[in-house]
């Protein structure tokens, strides 16, 4: 009989159908596809918004008029009964057109700061993220080596690494950053400390700025600024120029090629009670000329004033200036120019919004109100969309809000991180992306796989990769769908274990784990004299090891010793 007239029979475990064991065995022979499933992928990266927390508004408000509402109308969470009227399904139809209108239906989520997340940026490109905390501390994230299982920062940096010493443990806050829009090489670096950096794009410090003469009353004669720099910008089309705001009532045009004294110092002299001419300048924005027009340089102050300067000089005095812009004593942290540099959108700290113009540069267009997070957050930035079609910023209730740019409407309102404040926003135009930073320590990659491109479409579009014994699974597994079965947890390393911070000491194992799982742990903590003289009855009743010849054991005869003998020299010596 042939080979191929033999019927060839494999032996195969006899389970029942609804036996678990049959999970284990394998459905086919040969090696199998791993085409990665797209689709899926994405489609588990959908947002899952509750309807009556993510509302569009632009159809009813458009349809009364898109003027300037100079009476103010609520930009918060006012508009959530908008729709609440309507039985016709009008909440699905007009959610479903603002996920087609805005990059928001699915997100990206990266944990890697253990704080509040204050500032970020992209390069240019759209392919390096950057983040700042209050935990001292600069993420970056590269989107070409992240998987759906592996995001994660791929370096974390300390700009104050190289001053900290065994004696002094100086860090401080990250205020500020910000990649330059002409040159993505490097950032710009502002930590609640006098001296702002310039870093490159892997993290290592080019430049730093000189600190000024604290001692010095007249800040026309300092070299740099002599107390906390707050914020800062670049120059809309230079790429070696930047600018810095501090809290010593002075900004400072830099060249990053000489960083040993400012290029231009514009110093503030505050009119307001009290302030004996100072005031901390909060943000500033540097916006592209208006056609036929200059650059315009903007910057907000402390004590409520917004003041413009020509972006082009001189600056030795500004071309308006405002009072009582904002409420003072009020952080009036978010400050931005639209792209052909005619409006200027602010927020304060007084939980309102204003549109400014710079032809008419006195009272503003629109005041709306805002749940602001200034006075928690002072970081908390307000932006312009791509070509100036939308303005969004955050909220104290965690939202994300899509205002309209003539009359600061509301179009789309969504939540991002609900009971958490979103601080820091940033729509990239190329990648068309929206960024977030919330107080929680997250930060949201907001896209949409048929309008957006690159960044963390691409990111999801990967297969997944498999995990290293060395990753921490906080950053490399998707803890809502499980761990994989070739997985090692190791003590500590899950999200629900407590993590040490102690420097050098890295993360110490559960004792209640080392105690369950390992044999004879709890020894560890016994004296070993106190454990032995337990069982010395024991053995001396019942020996194991010498129960053979206990019977014929000859007793041992000691010679008796008097009292004297047994004194011992040192003990006779004494006596004579």
């Amino acid at each position: 009989m042939s080979d191929e007239d033999e019927d060839i029979q494999v032996d195969a475990p006899d389970l029942a159908e609804d036996d678990p064991m049959r999970a284990f065995l394998p459905a086919s022979f040969g090696k199998k596809s791993t085409d990665t499933d797209v689709a899926a992928q994405m489609d588990r990266s959908r947002r899952n918004v509750d309807q009556h927390r993510a509302q569009a508004v632009k159809t009813q408000d458009r349809s009364q008029g898109s003027g300037p509402d100079i009476s103010g109308s609520g930009g918060g969470d006012s508009d959530d009964n908008s729709h609440d009227n309507s039985d016709d399904g009008s909440d699905d139809d007009s959610d479903d057109e603002d996920e087609d209108e805005y990059p928001t239906s699915h997100e990206m989520v990266i944990k890697t700061h253990d704080r509040a997340v204050t500032t970020l940026s992209l390069d240019p490109a759209g392919g390096r993220l950057i983040s700042g905390s209050i935990d001292c501390t600069i993420k970056l994230h590269d989107f070409s080596s992240m998987t759906p299982t592996t995001i994660r920062a791929f370096k974390s940096v300390d700009p104050f690494e190289t001053k900290r010493s065994a004696a002094s443990a100086e860090t401080h806050p990250i205020n500020h950053i910000e990649f330059n829009p002409l040159a993505g090489g490097v950032f710009l670096c502002v930590s609640a400390h006098p001296q702002a950096k310039i870093m490159s794009r892997d993290g290592d410090v080019i430049a730093e700025f000189v600190k000024g003469d604290m001692y010095l009353r007249d800040m026309n004669h300092t070299k740099g600024h002599v107390s906390e720099v707050t914020t800062g910008t670049w120059h809309p089309t230079d790429k070696n120029i930047c600018v810095t705001a501090g809290t010593d009532s002075t900004l400072r045009i830099w060249d990053i090629n000489n960083k040993r004294c400012q290029k231009e110092i514009l110093v503030f002299k505050s009119k307001a009670p009290g302030t004996a001419g100072r005031s901390r300048m909060t943000a500033v924005a540097w916006g592209a000329a208006a056609q036929g027009g200059n650059n315009v340089l903007v910057s907000a102050a402390l004590d409520g004033t917004l003041v413009m300067w020509s972006g082009n000089g001189s600056f030795s005095r500004p071309t308006a200036e405002i009072r009582e812009a904002h409420k003072p004593n009020t952080w009036t942290g978010g400050i931005d120019i639209s792209s052909d540099g005619r409006m200027v959108v602010t927020r304060g700290g007084d939980d309102l919004i204003k549109l400014w113009d710079t032809r008419k540069f006195k009272e503003p267009l629109v005041s709306v109100e805002h749940p602001s997070t200034s006075n928690e957050y002072p970081t908390t930035n307000i932006k312009y969309g791509p070509n100036a079609t939308s303005i969004i910023t955050g909220s104290r209730t965690g939202h994300l809000h899509i205002l309209n740019p003539g009359n600061l409407r509301p179009e789309y309102t969504t939540p991002i991180t609900p009971g958490a404040p979103l601080i820091a926003v940033n729509w990239h135009p190329k990648i068309n992306q929206i960024v977030t930073g919330s107080a929680n320590g997250e930060t949201h990659v907001l896209y949409n796989p048929t309008m957006s491109a690159k960044g963390a479409v691409d990111v999801m579009s990967r297969a997944p990769k498999r995990r290293h014994l060395d990753d921490n699974p906080e950053f490399t597994t998707d803890m809502s769908l499980g761990l994989s079965g070739d997985s090692i947890v190791t003590p500590g390393a899950l999200s629900g274990a407590r993590r040490t911070g102690t420097t050098g000491s890295g993360s110490q194992p559960d004792e209640k784990h080392i105690s369950e799982n390992i044999p004879l742990s709890r020894m560890l903590h016994e004296d070993p004299r106190e454990a032995l003289l337990k069982y010395a009855d024991v053995a001396k009743k019942d020996p194991m090891f010498t129960s053979a010849w206990k019977r014929t054991q000859p007793v041992t005869q000691y010679a008796e010793v008097s009292d004297e003998e047994g004194e011992g020299p040192d003990k006779k010596k004494v006596k004579r």
